[in-house]
């Protein structure tokens, strides 16, 4: 060989050598990933992040929940699992190495289940040692932001519920200006809670009734506002309806007064007898008899054994009655309103009234004028006339 070839085969060699250790300076990494249920995970998402220098790479999982990604320059780097995008689990400062590869699975069966330990220490705020050392930063500074919030929503909840007792504690001694106020702090604490608008709603109507002119009208209106508040978080609550319909009467707004009864009775319908009777009663004391007696009706429809529905029905009929022959004549179904509230309530407080109407509709009414006196002026004269 001549000189020159020699000189020629001792560059291609060294140029082949120095390339063979340009390509040994690359390691790989390799591992399973088993999902929560237990099972190999196909297509789970490993990233591959290098950390002392940029650079990212990721592949996939097969079938059999393997993984592998070769040609990686040392270094150092970050491994993350995910699952539909997001990270299940995470492994910092793996080292590539040359040769073999370096293994790192994911178990997220295991990792779910020491993540529902870690959270269930933090709810308690009694995190072990060994807890608090397995978990990375971002970790740590989460369970930290997590107990933060716990701890002044607990503070909350008890000034919230301090204030709601006081509200409650005012309504049981009628002490009503205390009432409001615990009611109005509650609500500036927490305005979406049902029952503090609802009793602070029954708070104004008690203040209201201490109250008269102006003074009134304007408790009225607050508690007005506060069933409107109540409703809005809970419009399906019929009972609400109802108590704001009886202070929509009291506040003679009778026209809303009736649409809110009616409202709560189609809500109700167990408990419509109570609904309608109410509206009646709203109509009738606004001096409304015709649109009253046919809430009442409706009553005694939706609940036969109403009592008091039966007996002002039976009253609305009794103004209808007519006269003949110096004899009562009422309307069909007085009479059957008026025996079945006597069957119901033989010594309610209509009883008495219910019997007497009953008997004058079986009997004829003297309508002849009888001077009280006329026996007393006659002896009189005659006695006189002896003289």
């Amino acid at each position: 060989m001549t000189a020159m070839w020699r000189k020629l085969a001792l560059s291609v060699a060294a140029s082949l050598v120095f390339a063979g250790i340009g390509l040994a300076q690359t390691g790989s990494f390799e591992g399973k990933v088993t999902g929560e249920d237990g099972q190999p995970l196909k297509d789970a998402l490993i990233k591959i992040e290098r950390t002392d220098i940029r650079g990212n790479y990721q592949v996939k999982t097969n079938k059999k929940g393997q993984y592998f990604h070769a040609g990686l320059p040392l270094g150092t780097y970050k491994l993350s699992c995910l699952v539909n995008d997001q990270v299940k689990d995470s492994v910092n400062n793996v080292r590539t190495k040359l040769g073999d590869p370096v293994e790192v699975s994911f178990n997220l069966a295991e990792m779910a289940a020491k993540q529902k330990s870690i959270q269930k220490a933090a709810e308690t705020g009694q995190l072990t040692q060994e807890q608090t050392r397995e978990m990375s930063a971002e970790q740590k500074a989460a369970i930290e932001k997590q107990l933060k919030e716990r701890s002044a929503a607990m503070a909350k909840n008890k000034a919230l519920n301090d204030a709601f007792n006081q509200g409650m504690a005012g309504i049981q001694a009628k002490q009503w200006d205390s009432a409001v106020e615990g009611f109005n702090k509650a609500a500036e604490m927490d305005p979406k809670q049902y029952a503090v608008w609802a009793n602070m709603a029954d708070a104004y109507v008690g203040l209201a009734n201490t109250k008269t002119g102006a003074d009134q009208m304007a408790a009225y209106e607050k508690a007005q506002e506060a069933f409107r508040k109540a409703m809005e978080l809970k419009p399906d609550d019929a009972g609400t309806h109802n108590n704001y319909a009886l202070l929509l009467a009291k506040s003679k707004k009778f026209d809303e007064a009736q649409t809110e009864l009616t409202k709560a009775a189609q809500l109700d319908p167990p408990n419509a007898g109570k609904y309608f009777f109410n509206l009646g009663a709203v109509l009738l004391n606004t001096g409304q008899a015709e649109p009253a007696g046919m809430a009442f009706k409706k009553a005694i429809e939706a609940d036969p054994n109403y009592a008091d529905a039966q007996y002002q029905y039976g009253m609305y009929l009794v103004n209808k009655a007519t006269m003949k022959d110096n004899k009562m004549v009422a309307p069909e179904g007085t009479k059957e309103a008026l025996q079945k509230y006597l069957e119901l309530k033989p010594a309610g407080p209509y009883a008495e009234s219910a019997k007497a109407l009953l008997t004058a509709m079986d009997a004829t009414i003297d309508t002849e004028y009888k001077n009280p006196t006329a026996a007393a002026e006659a002896a009189k004269k005659k006695a006189a006339k002896k003289k």
